[in-house]
């Protein structure tokens, strides 16, 4: 009769074992909730590295409720998480496994890493990934996706080639991929949907195919790719070199970095070397002429000099040879003058090549993976142009025999002697590493005993101080405010990037340290340098307004991202203000908004310099954890563009009229 007891006893207790194990919070509960749930949270988990989203398990059987998440029958089918400060990366095997997914929308963020397989996203229409930092090539599942219709991609780090499979969506409606670093080819899209289409501010090279589709669009859509060409934009694709003997002072417009390996090639190939020996001979032969043309006119001069001393002479001077011979010795003082100041530019050039030679114990050192297109004797022999001091070191435009235009900084050999070799190299192959439309890319650098060189693009249009103050001639005027809210935009989009991609700072961030583009976009410079560098002995006024309190109290205060806020502040006023930072008062925000206003004059618009002044205000504030984020500043921007744009359209609804 008792027998059974034990029994029962053991199922009640394994019962309870099974309840006990179901709810311990020791367990994953993940394998539990519904798949497009567990999906959304692992996407969470490695992109979503500040926690800002309210994804949670313990509402996930509810998912459908999640903000950005739309629903049909229990699955996900729009997925849209926009401007959410993720700061991680796009995970495999996460979003990709919601197989009824028709919109996903990721834009605006600071997601890094290569784009995964998207195979799995079979009923995918819109995808926009665009203004983050997702690097590597597009992923050929993308053309596997049949059903899309828009694809943005743009304002990223993406490289290699738009692959030619695109053209195999033949539903797509809407093309994206400005502001990449695509090289290659223009792919002969033919897709008869294709309304919306854009490739520029990319390395693409080579024609652009003349088809149906691409014939629809303008040249704006091809724009800042400088090695393009072809009918649609109206350039004639040459297949010869330029004029071996061009002048350097008459190179073009400084091409893309991968167009110049092509030309960079052609010209150190083959019969390179006997091409520079018939070069040096043309040089020499005109030299050689110029110089007894030039001494055959003294000679002719002073020959009628003497004539002109002669006393049995004299009449025949007064008959009408004076004039003739007055005409040769004012041409003679002409290419005297010409020759003295030819000779002092050649003496200039020369001195600014010494000061660039260096040991040739070293050698050139690509970041990024950049290809090699040109030698450290290259670079040597590259005809060079003082460009400015400051204080990292001096800066040189140098016209390569390939044409290409690069910039040399040439470090200060004091304020970078503490640097350690290794640590000099691991520095600069991080700040190589950086990528992205609003910063100056550094391509290389190099180094040997006390001597540094960083090698980056040339940007012709120099720097936003020059814009805004003007040359000394001329009297300098406050840019107008859209001109502010663009360049403004354009410097935070970049000193975002530093921060939250890459986890470094600026550090020594001015208005001379922030380039204009061949676009007239703003990109910032001699970024990252102050990690290796010592501080400077001496700093004028305004390089000193830029720092902010906490740096100026310890000569040894190294650089942080709310230093580099404090900084971008100043700068901010300094573009409203049209004054050097020096001349900024200390005011109250009331009082500094009449103060700008008597600097600027009658403009208009003042609300919207109201907000601008906010928003530097906001960063320049002394504590720095009062300071805003990068990020903030730059949503704040955005904002204000919003508000801008509303209330442009308010006052003018149809825009046709």
């Amino acid at each position: 009769m008792m027998r059974p007891q034990p029994l029962l006893l053991i199922l009640l207790l394994h019962h309870f074992l099974i309840l006990a194990f179901s709810s311990s919070p020791h367990t994953n509960a993940l394998p539990l909730l519904p798949t497009d749930a567990s999906a959304i949270l692992h996407f969470k988990s490695k992109a979503d590295l500040r926690n800002k989203l309210d994804f949670s398990p313990k509402t996930g059987f509810a998912f459908c409720k999640w903000q950005g998440l739309a629903c049909s029958h229990s699955r996900a089918i729009r997925l849209i998480v926009e401007n959410a400060n993720l700061g991680g990366v796009f995970a495999p095997n996460s979003l990709t496994q919601l197989a009824e997914l028709r919109v996903l929308s990721l834009q605006n963020n600071s997601l890094t890493g290569p784009i995964p397989d998207l195979s799995g996203l079979v009923n995918l229409k819109a995808l926009f990934l665009s203004r983050n930092y997702f690097s590597g090539a597009i992923p050929p599942s993308i053309s596997t996706l049949h059903r899309l219709k828009t694809v943005d991609l743009s304002y990223n780090m993406l490289a290699g080639s738009i692959p030619l499979s695109l053209n195999g969506l033949d539903r797509l409606y809407y093309l994206r991929l400005d502001f990449n670093r695509f090289n290659g080819s223009v792919p002969p899209l033919n897709q008869s949907s294709l309304q919306i289409f854009n490739v520029s501010h990319n390395d693409l090279t080579g024609a652009i195919p003349v088809t149906p589709a691409l014939s629809r669009f303008n040249t704006s859509s091809f724009s800042l790719n400088s090695g393009l060409c072809g009918e649609i934009i109206h350039k004639e694709c040459r297949s010869d070199r330029p004029f071996f003997g061009q002048p350097a002072t008459t190179a073009p417009t400084p091409r893309a970095h991968a167009a110049a390996l092509g030309q960079s090639a052609e010209l150190d190939g083959g019969g390179g070397v006997m091409r520079r020996h018939k070069r040096a001979a043309l040089v020499i032969g005109f030299s050689l002429g110029a110089c007894i043309f030039v001494v055959s006119l003294i000679c002719v001069g002073l020959a009628a000099r003497r004539w002109r001393r002669s006393p049995e002479k004299g009449e025949s001077r007064k008959i009408g040879l004076e004039p003739s011979v007055t005409g040769n010795a004012e041409a003679v003082m002409r290419i005297e003058e010409e020759n003295h100041e030819l000779a002092e530019k050649v003496k200039r050039v020369q001195e600014v090549k010494q000061q660039l030679m260096v040991g040739k114990s070293g050698s050139l050192v690509f970041c990024a993976g950049e290809a090699a297109v040109y030698s450290l004797d290259q670079l040597m022999r590259a005809s060079a142009e003082l460009l400015g001091r400051g204080t990292m070191g001096t800066t040189y435009k140098a016209v390569l025999d390939s044409r290409l235009i690069v910039t040399v900084k040439r470090l200060d050999a004091a304020r970078f002697a503490t640097a350690k070799q290794e640590v000099f190299e691991g520095h600069m192959g991080s700040a190589g590493g950086l990528r992205h439309p609003n910063l100056v890319a550094l391509r290389a650098y190099f180094q040997a005993k006390e001597e540094r060189l960083l090698i980056y693009d040339y940007h012709p249009n120099g720097s936003l101080s020059s814009l805004i103050h003007g040359s000394k001639s001329a009297k300098a005027k406050p840019l107008h405010w859209t001109s502010c809210l663009k360049i403004a935009e354009d410097a935070a989009q970049g000193l975002c990037y530093i921060h939250q991609a890459w986890r470094l700072v600026h550090g020594n961030l001015k208005s001379s340290n922030v380039l204009l583009g061949s676009d007239f976009e703003a990109c910032l410079t001699d970024y990252c340098l102050m990690a290796v560098a010592s501080p400077a002995p001496d700093e004028d006024a305004d390089s000193l307004a830029y720092k902010a309190p906490e740096i100026l109290r310890s000569n040894q205060g190294e650089a942080t991202s709310k230093s580099d806020v404090y900084s971008f502040g100043v700068l901010l006023l300094e573009l409203l203000s049209g004054k050097h930072p020096s001349q900024h008062p200390n005011l109250v925000p009331s009082e500094m908004m009449r103060w700008l206003r008597s600097v600027r004059g009658e403009e208009g618009g003042e609300n919207r310099l109201e907000m601008l002044l906010e928003v530097a205000l906001a960063c320049s504030v002394a504590p720095p954890e009062q300071r805003p984020t990068m990020w903030q500043v730059l949503k704040m921007i955005q904002e204000i563009k919003e508000v801008i744009l509303m209330e442009d359209s308010d006052f003018n609804p149809n825009p046709n009229v």
